[in-house]
């Protein structure tokens, strides 16, 4: 048989755009190993720099149908997988053993779903092929656990009198002030002890290796936010808003808050976009459109994703099983994982933290012939 050009298959690799970063995957150096034998079966390793294990079939599907219309090529072997860095937090703060990047999910007001998009985010992490972690820092109204279906009253096991053992719950790790205090007692603590309790929780929990530990931030831009955008090695925030004017208005001082910070605003997502009636499905904009887009147009940032306002997601919620987790096939749960994807990706453009963790190679899908 004749040879086939490595130019002709390089050709062919390239028409494949990385639909998250807009770049061939020679741009993302991405390409691992391309081989070809006699018989004209091409063998190809592809390696993504975020979770992606939602497109890694869409990938192989694309690209081995591109290789196998290069003339002479009779077959193509395709293997996907994922390498997740350790990118720089702000001020080269110290990072936390074992974990490679810490994702804030903030929010300029209470009320817009933080909490939820942050409980959905770690689990379409997960879901994407990343091992993740969940702090509760939101001191005053903690409700992750709850969320996450975990039994009030349970508390982490601690190790040598100082270490938490964080609760496992749908394949998260997690921590919470909740745990630790009574449910029915009100905070009333004063700032300087709230960061100090929350630092303890952070510093002092053996999260294990965590590609991503996502932290649900108090609401507002007070001084325990401020506080713990300075001590906590933040790698990327995610900003919760919706359309409506005044929670566009406390979003944005959010943004302001993290870019005084040098720490990088990954996007924002826009919760309770439409509200979609349960019994025939009408949506209707109860809360105006297009905050989230003006905002990520003002700040030069990314429009993550849009969320309905849906009776569903509250039930599951709040029944301590997540859309992702209950209904990983439905629309919202798509959206959260499209979501997921998405904050990867933007991570991933940051600069790497080079004395940091060490990166870990995921397998997302398994050698395939087409």
């Amino acid at each position: 048989m004749t040879t086939i050009p490595h130019q002709a298959l390089e050709a062919a690799i390239r028409e494949y755009r990385d639909p998250y970063l807009e770049k061939d995957l020679y741009e993302l150096d991405a390409i691992k190993k391309l081989d070809v034998d006699k018989r004209g079966k091409v063998t190809l390793m592809v390696e993504l720099p975020y979770p992606s294990k939602g497109i890694a079939g869409a990938l192989k599907q694309l690209v081995g149908n591109a290789l196998e219309s290069v003339e002479g090529v009779e077959s193509s072997d395709i293997h996907v997988a994922q390498k997740i860095h350790a990118y720089r937090a702000q001020k080269e703060l110290p990072s936390i053993p074992g974990v490679k990047n810490i994702i804030a999910v903030a929010s300029g007001k209470g009320g817009v779903g933080k909490s939820t998009t942050a409980v959905n985010l770690a689990l379409a992490l997960q879901h994407e092929g990343a091992r993740v972690g969940v702090l509760d820092a939101d001191i005053y109204g903690p409700s992750v656990g709850m969320m996450l279906g975990v039994p009030d009253g349970q508390k982490p096991r601690v190790q040598e009198q100082k270490y938490f053992i964080p609760i496992e719950a749908h394949g998260l790790k997690t921590n919470s002030m909740a745990y630790l205090a009574n449910d029915k007692t009100p905070m009333i603590w004063r700032g300087p002890v709230v960061t100090g309790v929350l630092m303890q929780l952070l510093q002092h929990t053996l999260w294990g290796e965590l590609d991503y530990l996502i932290v649900d931030m108090p609401p507002g831009t007070g001084d325990i936010q401020l506080t713990l955008a300075q001590k906590v090695p933040v790698t990327g925030a995610v900003i919760v808003t919706t359309p409506q004017n005044i929670a566009v208005m406390d979003a944005q001082r959010g943004i302001e808050m993290f870019r005084k910070m040098e720490i990088p605003v990954l996007g924002v997502v826009e919760n309770m976009s439409v509200h979609i009636c349960s019994n025939c499905g009408h949506q209707e904009a109860l809360f105006g459109t297009d905050g989230g887009a003006r905002i990520a147009d003002d700040y030069d940032t990314v429009l993550l994703g849009q969320l309905p306002l849906h009776k569903t997601v509250r039930e599951q919620t709040d029944g301590g099983k997540p859309t992702v987790a209950a209904e990983p096939d439905s629309e919202v749960a798509r959206r959260y994982l499209d979501i997921a994807r998405r904050v990867g990706a933007e991570l991933s453009k940051r600069e790497r933290h080079l004395s940091g963790a060490i990166s870990s190679v995921t397998v997302t899908d398994h050698w395939n012939s087409h």
